[in-house]
């Protein structure tokens, strides 16, 4: 049986979900919210069923700026940013037959944490990235070729979040810190 609420409200799709937790995780790394505060509403978000359910988790978050996401893409050829380029909150590349280079060491990065979601098919990939970033690649897919990235050993603190995903087919991706 189903309840009034189910009836009035949409069910959630992953992408929902998935986007919700992302605005809590971006507003947690913004001072936004305090630990304790983030779980509660992480609970909420992953226990929710409807829109409804999920709105109260969001309700108290800034509002998402429309310029916080970009999107580069190609279907031949190569996709090249370094110097000094503004690095959006969330880059999607794409790109069909090419390389990737993406230089963020002398990048603006205005936002703590940057998603960078990758859909790349045959063609490699080298990312540099600022001295003191850390980064996570644990939602990278590869194909044929495998990761490689080595973690600095030691980072200062303060420096921005790299989190990279995405799908990799028939190139190899490249992660590498800057030396300077």
């Amino acid at each position: 049986m189903t309840t009034s609420s189910e009836d009035s409200s949409p069910l959630l799709s992953e992408d929902d979900r998935d986007a919700a937790v992302r605005r809590l995780r971006e507003a947690y790394s913004e001072g936004h919210l305090p630990h304790e505060e983030l779980d509660a509403r992480l609970d909420q978000v992953l226990t929710a069923r409807t829109h409804d359910e999920l709105a109260p988790a969001l309700a108290s978050l800034p509002p998402e700026r429309p310029d916080t996401t970009s999107t580069i893409a190609a279907a031949g050829g190569r996709i090249r940013r370094r110097g000094a380029w503004r690095v959006p909150r969330v880059l999607k590349v794409g790109s069909a037959y090419g390389r990737v280079r993406l230089d963020l060491s002398r990048a603006v990065i205005e936002h703590p944490v940057v998603d960078i979601e990758l859909q790349l098919g045959t063609g490699g990939a080298r990312i540099t990235v600022p001295r003191d970033a850390t980064v996570d690649v644990e939602g990278v897919q590869t194909g044929w070729k495998d990761l490689r990235y080595k973690p600095r050993r030691r980072s200062r603190p303060g420096g921005p979040e790299i989190r990279i995903s995405g799908s990799m087919g028939l190139g190899r991706l490249r992660i590498r810190h800057a030396w300077r």
